[in-house]
């Protein structure tokens, strides 16, 4: 399956760990800020006024850019955290979708029950070896198509033989469904993210914001070094955490298969006593 547009570049950078990515982050921007610095310094003075002060008036620029840099970068981490928490919720309803579905075929009579458990295990399997792996690579995983093709088939082929056992295909059904529906959830947020116009106001405005520390005219240099190391480094920071969360599946910050894992060991795994429609099935 094809890696998405661009997602050759993301590879190496989610791929970090993320002491590394924010490390890297901080230092690109610092470099930018402090390479600015130097390059401007026989340049600043001649932006000096005669009657007001020159910093105070860069002052006032600053002020302003900053405020509407800092609401924008604040809206867009609401968005991405927002994105971030909704896309484990998805998850989370997905696997509890799955355990309920295991629950009810669980009734079944034999041989349906164990196909439909065998299916519902490799569902299962694939999510957490198959599909995460390419999750986390940026790429919509397609080959558990096959395996939700066969659930749907050996679900079919059921024939109820009594109105309890008519109900329990209903329920069964629905939960099917709603497996579906979670897994299609699932997968349109693989490539879920800022658009690349978003990307460019946020890299092009902490440039803007960098560009004008350069402005001020100070005597003393080590403090204008420092003051432009300290605003990088943090909007650095604050970069490589949007970058972190942006996308849910992506990096070591992303959301984990851990909700599937722990359906899977705790009910689905057949080294344990799995439940069958003569036992009492408890919920995991």
């Amino acid at each position: 399956v094809p890696a998405p547009p661009g997602c050759l570049i993301m590879y190496w950078i989610y791929g970090l760990p993320n002491w590394l990515f924010g490390a890297l982050s901080i230092l690109v921007f610092c470099a930018f800020g402090i390479t600015g610095l130097a390059a401007t310094r026989r340049w600043a003075p001649s932006l000096h006024h005669a009657t007001l002060s020159h910093n105070d008036i860069v002052g006032y620029y600053f002020g302003a850019i900053t405020v509407l840099y800092g609401i924008t970068l604040g809206l867009l981490m609401v968005d991405v955290w927002s994105t971030f928490t909704e896309t484990e919720e998805k998850v989370d309803r997905e696997a509890g979708a799955l355990a309920a579905l295991y629950l009810d075929v669980s009734h079944y009579p034999v041989p349906n029950r164990e196909r439909l458990q065998d299916d519902l295990r490799d569902y299962a399997r694939q999510v957490i070896d198959t599909a995460w792996p390419q999750q986390r690579r940026g790429i919509v995983p397609k080959g558990n198509i096959v395996v939700v093709a066969a659930l749907a088939y050996d679900l079919a082929a059921f024939e109820p033989a009594s109105e309890g056992q008519k109900d329990l295909h209903e329920e069964s059904y629905r939960k099917f469904n709603e497996l579906v529906q979670c897994r299609r959830s699932r997968l349109l947020g693989v490539t879920a993210g800022l658009s690349g116009a978003l990307w460019a106001l946020v890299l092009i405005g902490a440039a803007i914001n960098i560009a004008v520390t350069w402005c001020f005219h100070l005597h003393n240099q080590k403090m204008h070094f420092w003051m432009t190391a300290l605003i990088s480094s943090l909007l650095g920071l604050m970069i490589f955490l949007l970058a972190a969360m942006d996308h849910p599946y992506l990096g070591k910050l992303s959301v984990s298969p851990q909700p599937f894992q722990f359906v899977y060991e705790q009910l689905m795994d057949p080294r344990k006593s799995a439940p069958g429609c003569d036992d009492a099935p408890s919920a995991p």
